[in-house]
């Protein structure tokens, strides 16, 4: 499971940062772009170096991070289908926040186990 899952946060990471390119250069839109490229990103690097956790608690902790950005960026991608009036962008943005909710899940399962 723990490969799937690092691919997938992988890829989830790769889609966001190709979406972003898609999106209309305005101010408020740069400052979401910014904000989704870095939590979309520290969602996957954060599980990927609680793979290598030096303790439980360590390992613990890196997940927790995990699941916190990507609750960020499921938030970010629901701003941007509330605000941006394209529905060509559709076709990229809801399977982005289907993988983010289900991601979600599988973190918030994960943080919930190890507490145990």
């Amino acid at each position: 499971m723990n490969e799937n899952l690092n691919d997938r946060l992988f890829n989830f990471a790769v889609n966001v940062l190709k979406f972003l390119k898609k999106l209309p250069r305005t101010p408020e839109i740069n400052v979401i772009r910014y904000q989704l490229a870095k939590s979309s990103t520290s969602s996957g690097a954060n599980y990927e170096e609680a793979q290598a956790g030096s303790s439980k608690p360590d390992f613990n902790n890196k997940v927790r991070i995990s699941l916190r950005e990507m609750r960020e960026s499921n938030y970010w991608l629901r701003i941007i289908k509330a605000t941006v009036d394209d529905t060509k962008l559709n076709n990229d943005l809801l399977p982005l926040i289907d993988e983010s909710t289900q991601l979600k899940k599988i973190l918030g399962s994960i943080v919930s186990k190890t507490n145990k």
